[in-house]
């Protein structure tokens, strides 16, 4: 195999004879030898490292002193005339700039093959990954009111810890139960995540992201410090595959990031969707332009083998949400940008289903609706006793009622979203931003026929319902930026939420506010501020109550740190 430098010599030398009768390239302190010439000025152009420009020099200068040794004729063929005259052959400026041309390909191809010219070029495969990620450190404190009930029952740990017998005439303990009254303050948390994106091909994507998380709740990332200096763990927090057949579509499917114009009081800022979903945006003209979502989401399968030890297995009974949604975007002028859409949500056989007659008294595994009640929930939704549980005829008044709760009400939301971005004098910025819900499959009478009358909350002393389909929320923010980019940005933001016990699942919102959940209603205020680049401070008031029920108020108090890289 010939030596790549013995080819390279000879491509250069070609070019110097091509231009020798051409004008004179400007260099400091020119050598004689063109060829060594147009080798410095491959090294200032980056095109060759000095060492490899070094060996090239030097192999010139002794390849010409051959020469000239060998034969003392000049490099551009020439003809005696007859009156002794010497003539040089011309070679045409086209030629010449097809010969830089060529000898220059043939550089930067023995250059990428094997890697010499450019020793920080990353291979192919690379350059087509891009990564990203933040991290926000957080110190928190909750305070309660005095006033608060301390008998609200813990639903949620409930289920994943129970079945709970309620017959007191069984039973000797208490239900878990929510902490109401004592304050915790000073919590320091801490969320992380990284993601990895590929370009696999011209219109397919690739992407992985892991976060930080106490536990595999769907709602938060956020991480609380502390338990002995143990390690933290790490989830997958999203991963999926996206085509876009135009670059007006994108399907995705896997866990996606949320594909819908929403805020915190429906889904959770950390909130990831499991399923499908195609994505749309169409420019009508130059100042409006049209979006949306059509998306299918499991949100639970039931188990194959419920009840493991029992002969008889459970149906399928698997929830899904289905999402679509329509919104455009307006800029009215130069100063003002109008952003609105509607959604229709409806999630399927989420509610919980009363039992057939059951006996776990009498070495019954379970009941055959267990399996009905919801993976996740935080707290608010109107609950009900998910079993039928039959007395036991030796003593009925003391037999054990072991139960699980579900969900009363059906859900099918109706979603509003409207945010107005304007730009003040003196270089202000102000967004007002408004969210109405409203569950037009809330029916009180149907909750409490399908709980037999069972109801294990948001009741009055009479046995009624007390509870509502409706939710909202208005937010206003000023300041000199809306998104923190760079040091200095600022912004100042307050608003308010108002949400009733059914307008919505109680296990997809903003953990935050009233630690999670709905029922609640209250004002939230705060600011951001860029300390650099890529890094600002956040602080964060919220501030609740319930709507419905005994008190039980809550106040948050949130400082953070946020990167972005």
């Amino acid at each position: 195999m010939k030596c790549p430098v013995n080819r390279l010599t000879l491509a250069l030398g070609l070019l110097a004879a091509a231009t020798a009768v051409g004008p004179a390239v400007a260099h400091a302190s020119p050598s004689e030898n063109a060829t060594v010439n147009l080798i410095r000025l491959l090294v200032e152009q980056g095109v060759l490292k000095q060492d490899k420009a070094d060996a090239l020099i030097a192999q010139a200068e002794r390849e010409a002193k051959e020469a000239r040794a060998a034969s003392s004729a000049p490099i551009v063929a020439q003809a005696p005339a007859a009156n002794g005259e010497v003539r040089v052959q011309y070679v045409p400026a086209i030629v010449r700039q097809q010969i830089r041309d060529e000898i220059k390909a043939e550089v930067l191809s023995t250059a990428k093959q094997e890697h010499w010219a450019a020793p920080n070029t990353f291979p192919d495969w690379a350059s087509r990954i891009s990564f990203d990620g933040d991290l926000r450190l957080r110190g928190e404190s909750r305070s309660y009111a005095d006033s608060n009930s301390n008998e609200i029952v813990d639903f949620a740990k409930l289920n994943d810890k129970g079945p709970y017998d309620v017959n007191p005439n069984s039973s000797s303990s208490l239900p878990p139960l929510l902490n109401t009254r004592e304050d915790r303050d000073s919590i320091l948390r801490l969320r992380a995540r990284f993601g990895l994106k590929a370009q696999l091909a011209e219109n397919w994507v690739a992407g992985i992201r892991i976060a930080t998380g106490s536990n595999n709740n769907p709602v938060s990332t956020t991480q609380n410090l502390g338990g002995g200096f143990a390690k933290k763990d790490l989830w997958l927090d999203q991963g999926y595959v996206s085509w876009s057949p135009s670059e007006r579509l994108t399907l995705s499917g896997g866990r996606i990031a949320n594909p819908f114009m929403s805020t915190d009081i429906l889904y959770s800022h950390d909130l990831n969707f499991d399923g499908l979903a195609a994505i749309f945006d169409q420019p009508v003209n130059r100042d409006l332009s049209l979006f949306g979502t059509v998306g299918a989401f499991p949100v639970q399968y039931s188990d194959d083998n419920a009840t493991s030890n029992g002969f008889d297995k459970q149906d399928s009974d698997n929830k899904w949400l289905y999402g679509a949604q329509l919104g455009a975007k307006w800029a009215i002028n130069d100063h003002n940008r109008l952003k609105g859409a509607a959604a229709y949500y409806r999630f399927d056989d989420i509610v919980g289903e009363r039992s057939s007659p059951c006996a776990p008294w009498d070495g019954q595994p379970g009941c055959d609706s267990d399996e009905t009640r919801p993976t996740f929930m935080q707290k608010g939704n109107t609950l009900f006793l998910l079993r039928d549980i039959t007395p036991n005829p030796a003593n009925p008044a003391a037999t054990p009622q072991p139960q699980f709760v579900g969900i009363a009400s059906e859900f099918e939301l109706l979603d509003l979203n409207l945010v107005w971005d304007s730009d003040l004098p003196h270089d202000f910025k102000l967004r007002s931003q408004a969210n109405y819900i409203h569950n037009l499959a809330y029916d009180a009478g149907e909750m409490r026929k399908r709980s037999a009358g069972q109801l294990a909350n948001n009741v009055d002393e009479n046995g009624n319902i007390k509870s509502g389909s409706d939710a909202w929320m208005v937010q206003f923010t000023l300041g000199n930026a809306l998104d923190m980019r760079k040091a200095g940005d600022w912004n100042l933001f307050a608003g308010y939420k108002r949400i009733e016990p059914d307008a919505l699942p109680d296990g997809f919102n903003d953990s935050s506010f009233h630690l999670g959940g709905t029922n609640a209603k209250g004002y939230f205020l705060g600011g951001n501020y860029g300390l650099a680049n890529n890094v600002y401070a956040t602080a964060r008031w919220l501030s609740s109550e319930v709507v419905y029920g005994a008190p039980f108020d809550i106040d948050v108090l949130q400082l953070e740190v946020n990167t972005r890289f």
